[in-house]
């Protein structure tokens, strides 16, 4: 495990994540989530082409789940993709949720393949609270918008 996080330089991206932890959670919670969270995240796994679409990255990273989950570090349960929130009469999907056991919350992932645009985060805004109304959990969301 050890010689994995030295060929991956875990050491650079874990915890460097842009957050608001500090602002919106416990001091013993806050920094757990931030250091949960990495900045970038490896991806090479996937074998996608250039130009593909939000649909074939989420396609990709399910089918890659193991994998994937090993990139977002310790503590991470895939809930599934797609997952369905209704808000009022709308039902919309969230990309993919994942539960973190020592968080205790729910992380929502929003993929996008584009440049980043503020909208992005007003979308995983409702996604979060919604998610935290329905499931009764806290959360905390994460995006991806461009891969590298």
């Amino acid at each position: 495990m050890l010689l994995n996080f030295l060929d991956t330089n875990l050491y650079l991206a874990q915890g460097k994540a842009i957050t608001n932890f500090s602002r919106m959670l416990p001091d013993v919670q806050s920094d757990l989530a931030k250091e949960t969270l990495k900045d970038p995240y490896n991806f090479d796994f996937l074998t996608l082409t250039e130009g593909y679409k939000e649909r074939e990255l989420e396609e990709a990273l399910t089918a890659n789940i193991t994998r994937f989950l090993l990139e977002l570090g310790q503590g991470f349960a895939f809930v599934g993709r797609q997952v369905s929130i209704r808000i009022g009469e709308k039902e919309l999907f969230c990309d993919l949720l994942f539960y973190h056991l020592e968080l205790k919350c729910y992380v929502v992932v929003e993929l996008k393949v584009c440049e980043f645009a503020p909208a992005v985060t007003g979308q995983l805004g409702v996604y979060v609270a919604a998610i935290n109304h329905q499931r009764k959990k806290d959360t905390i969301g994460a995006k991806t918008c461009t891969l590298i």
